[in-house]
């Protein structure tokens, strides 16, 4: 049985969260602050947690940097509708998902089944068997195993992240839209395409030599984006950082 901990200082909001998910088969936590989600975390680490951006004393921001920074779980955000700029700054500081208030329960129960199935192995579990990596340059990635490297380096990619690098690495050269990322990754016919936007970003600060001059993920104005493979790589090269 999976864990989730449910943050959020609103009883009403935990009560009715913690049921939805205690139906859907999950065991449940529940704290009312970030003091004791960050100890509860750091203690015994769930699977996952669905935290409130507006905590008080320590906010939904900082409870998700230093839960990041101790364990690898994912994180589902619950922000005020129209609060855009708070949802941004909750996926830059390494939430993987948010849901926004007013929210439907059932919703909130899939968000959470769906970011658990991306997750693959449950925190503190025996990951799965490595299975054929995909290799582009100074990048590789076991899709199977939810690994990837950078210059044999380990990379700390969040579940979407991940997903999003395994897209552009499965489909060199592509131009894709936001929208068809949304859909293709996220799996969402719509939403907030600054979210991918984000991804993006923080994406490129973690495998590009120079985030401010990509090479790796071009941005192809008014379309998308488009992985390109290191000139190395295709030439059969040394598998360098692909600066052409």
């Amino acid at each position: 049985m999976k864990r989730v901990l449910v943050v959020d200082d609103d009883p009403t909001v935990s009560e009715v969260v913690t049921g939805y998910l205690d139906r859907a088969g999950f065991a449940v936590d529940a704290v009312a602050d970030g003091p004791a989600a960050v100890a509860l975390v750091a203690s015994r680490p769930p699977d996952l947690v669905v935290l409130d951006l507006m905590l008080p004393g320590m906010d939904g921001l900082e409870v998700c940097r230093r839960i990041r920074q101790d364990a690898p779980v994912p994180v589902i955000m619950l922000t005020a509708r129209g609060d855009e700029e708070d949802r941004v700054l909750g996926l830059e500081v390494g939430a993987d998902d948010y849901v926004t208030k007013p929210f439907s329960p059932r919703e909130l129960v899939l968000r959470v089944e769906s970011v658990l199935r991306r997750a693959g192995t449950p925190a503190g579990g025996r990951p799965p068997a490595a299975g054929p990596w995909l290799r582009s340059g100074p990048l590789a990635l076991d899709p199977t195993g939810r690994r990837a490297t950078r210059h044999g380096r380990e990379l700390a990619l969040t579940i979407r992240e991940f997903d999003l690098l395994t897209f552009f690495m499965r489909h060199p050269g592509r131009a894709t839209s936001r929208e068809d990322l949304m859909r293709q990754v996220w799996g969402w016919e719509f939403g907030d395409l600054s979210t991918v936007t984000v991804h993006v970003r923080r994406l490129r600060e973690k495998i590009e030599t120079d985030p401010a001059r990509p090479a790796l993920i071009s941005t192809v104005w008014g379309v998308g984006y488009r992985f390109d493979p290191p000139f190395s790589a295709a030439a059969g090269g040394n598998g360098g950082d692909g600066v052409r």
